[in-house]
């Protein structure tokens, strides 16, 4: 294992884009595996990315026979989960240790086979010889052996009991029986073993046992207090967690795996999985409590609808600049649209502001309104807009150390403002005049028929006697 995995040491070093490396091997979980971490140049040392290294290293590591590595970038934001080999992790849960380890080959077979899927590999590692000792117990009961008996003899061999402790002036001196560790590499040593009876004489093992020689998982990890296996992989480039995810259900669901096997996405899968559920209302209770802040603000259930009218224009612009640059919608993604929508409102806002003041202090109508303030408010818009604009072109133009963190937060931001700016300017006038005439439209009542002299008249001495009764 050292020898391999120095090997695989040497190949990264020749990469001009890698700084330094370090590797260990084991002892968790076990002595089988390893860990390397490799560390690249500053991005301004280097033309290459880290995904770009990481595809021009693996066909050279893959020459090195006896040993797989599996590399993913390091994440500056890691999301739950166990260490895996690859970033994304997908478990395998079942009561049934045999069921378990026959299922996750197959679905690690399968994943495999999916376009959207790269360097998909298991936690399960089933290469450990085991031997299993089957006890005949009708002989054994008439040789006059117990099982205890036989669990004691192999315990004396192979589980290094302790059995005295020896007292020195400075020290003590546990000793421990065994066998000579020269007969515990192989089961040829349970034939010579003997097992005294309750007779108290020595019986050969073989006699009453045989062994049964097969393979087994070197570790046997659990989640929940049940077995598991966790299969993770990679991205293949180009292509979105979303679909992964809905392939990898699909691949369940065809395969008909029995209902004890339990499934569930860990780590950043599982946040992005919890994250499509909850989405939809988080932003819809964004976008109420804004109309509610809104309609408060304005006393009217129409004008806040003119204001929330610049939203689908930001959000549209915001995921075009994220398709054009390449960018998954992850949670910083995400937290930068719901930025996004916090600045786009206030164009119409100052629109609309100026509109309503314009029709109530002067008694311009709606037209006239919203067309002066259209033409006023022109330049702090603009203003407003390009600081809002430049203030986010740092984020997604840098180039430095945690570049590939807060671009995702700049580009929405820049996207949904260049959009929203070019199109709000005329939308928002529209829909302000249409909303108002619907409004006007709900908000017409009849006016009340005028009292002839007569009977405006007799209203009076009636009004002036309930007024009287109402004294009394």
């Amino acid at each position: 294992m050292a020898e391999r995995i120095q090997g695989l040491g040497r190949i990264v070093m020749t990469d001009p884009d890698v700084d330094n490396v370090y590797y260990w091997i084991g002892p968790n979980p076990t002595v089988s595996q390893g860990r390397m971490m490799i560390n690249l140049k500053p991005r301004s040392d280097r033309a290459a990315s880290a995904t770009q290294i990481i595809a021009r290293l693996k066909p050279k590591l893959a020459q090195v026979e006896g040993i797989a590595l599996f590399m993913q970038v390091r994440q500056d934001i890691q999301v739950g989960g166990r260490p895996s080999k690859t970033q994304y992790q997908y478990t395998l849960q079942d009561g049934n240790s045999d069921e378990l380890a026959r299922w996750a080959p197959i679905l690690e077979k399968n994943l495999k086979s999916l376009p959207q899927l790269q360097d998909v590999t298991a936690d399960i590692q089933a290469s450990a010889p085991r031997a299993t000792l089957r006890i005949d117990r009708d002989t054994a009961s008439r040789l006059g052996v117990t099982p205890q008996a036989i669990d004691d003899t192999l315990y004396d061999s192979f589980g290094q009991r302790q059995v005295a402790t020896m007292f020195a002036p400075l020290n003590q001196y546990h000793v421990v029986l065994e066998l000579d560790p020269q007969f515990q590499l192989d089961t040829g040593a349970l034939r010579h073993l003997y097992v005294r009876s309750a007779a108290g004489q020595l019986v050969p093992l073989s006699t009453f046992t045989r062994v049964e020689e097969s393979v087994a998982p070197i570790t046997i990890n659990h989640q929940a207090l049940f077995p598991s296996v966790t299969l993770s992989f990679n991205l293949s480039p180009g292509q979105a967690l979303g679909d992964a995810v809905a392939a990898i259900q699909t691949v369940e669901r065809g395969l008909g795996a029995p209902a004890s096997l339990i499934s569930s996405f860990q780590g950043a899968a599982q946040a992005f999985q919890a994250s499509l559920e909850s989405q939809p209302y988080l932003i819809a209770a964004a976008i109420i409590a804004v109309y509610i802040v809104l309609g408060i603000l304005y006393e009217s259930y129409i004008h806040p609808i003119t204001i929330l009218s610049t939203l689908p224009s930001a959000g549209i612009g915001a995921l075009l600049a994220l398709t054009v640059f390449h960018q998954d919608l992850s949670v910083i993604g995400f937290i930068g649209i719901i930025l996004l929508i916090g600045i786009v409102k206030k164009n119409a806002i100052m629109m609309i502001d100026f509109a309503l003041d314009a029709e109530r202090r002067q008694g311009l109508p709606p037209e006239q309104s919203i067309y002066q303030a259209a033409l006023l408010r022109f330049r702090p818009i603009m203003m407003t807009t390009m600081a809002a604009l430049l203030g986010a072109l740092p984020l997604t133009l840098g180039t430095g150390a945690g570049a590939k963190l807060h671009q995702p937060l700049g580009i929405p931001i820049v996207g949904g403002l260049m959009l929203s700016q070019i199109l709000t300017l005329y939308t928002t006038p529209v829909v302000y005049l249409y909303l108002g005439r619907l409004g006007r439209l709900f908000a017409w009542s009849p006016r009340p028929f005028p009292l002839k002299s007569d009977q405006s008249a007799n209203v009076q001495p009636a009004a002036r006697k309930r007024r009287s009764y109402a004294a009394e």
